[in-house]
């Protein structure tokens, strides 16, 4: 769930983008390098709704669309997992405390293992009531949720092994 809108320019522009692409991007080439099963989701919003260049989907690979926050609502993303026989999920993307957080937690409840890279995920400021969070804190505070619980959370290196 890394697309177009994300990206400065777009509709709903996270902080700092960029970097969480480009590890995600590492990790896309190290599945497909070494034949992993790679599924991609996009949510159904324009503008901005294609999946950003950078991790774009070539031939072979699952592109699932979806209109809910997780990707496993309304979708035949499980089927697919399981028919693959898909048991433990690297899971990338943004935003990290909306689409990542929802798509890990309802992983962890249907039975994957889930490993959620952090740094290949990105997140924006949050406003509640006159406060405004910071995407820095409202990543960490996600990952802090998901980490020990609902998933291993890892840096790209430590995933890649120092590649």
């Amino acid at each position: 769930d890394i697309q177009d809108f994300y990206f400065p320019g777009g509709k709903v522009p996270l902080v700092e983008p960029e970097a969480a692409a480009a590890n995600a991007a590492r990790v896309l080439a190290a599945f497909r390098a070494e034949d992993k099963p790679v599924v991609h989701i996009r949510h159904d919003f324009e503008p901005g709704g294609s999946i950003h260049a950078s991790v774009a989907p070539i031939e072979g690979e699952r592109v699932f669309t979806k209109t809910e926050v997780s990707c496993f609502n309304g979708t035949q993303v499980l089927a697919h997992l399981k028919e693959v026989g898909v048991e433990r999920l690297v899971i990338v993307g943004m935003q990290t405390h909306m689409c990542l957080e929802a798509a890990t937690r309802a992983a962890h409840d249907l039975g994957f293992e889930c490993v959620v890279i952090g740094d290949a995920c990105a997140t924006r400021n949050l406003k509640y009531g006159d406060r405004t969070v910071p995407a820095a804190d409202v990543h960490a505070s996600t990952l802090a949720t998901l980490d020990g619980t609902y998933a291993k959370v890892v840096d790209t290196e430590t995933l890649l092994g120092g590649k």
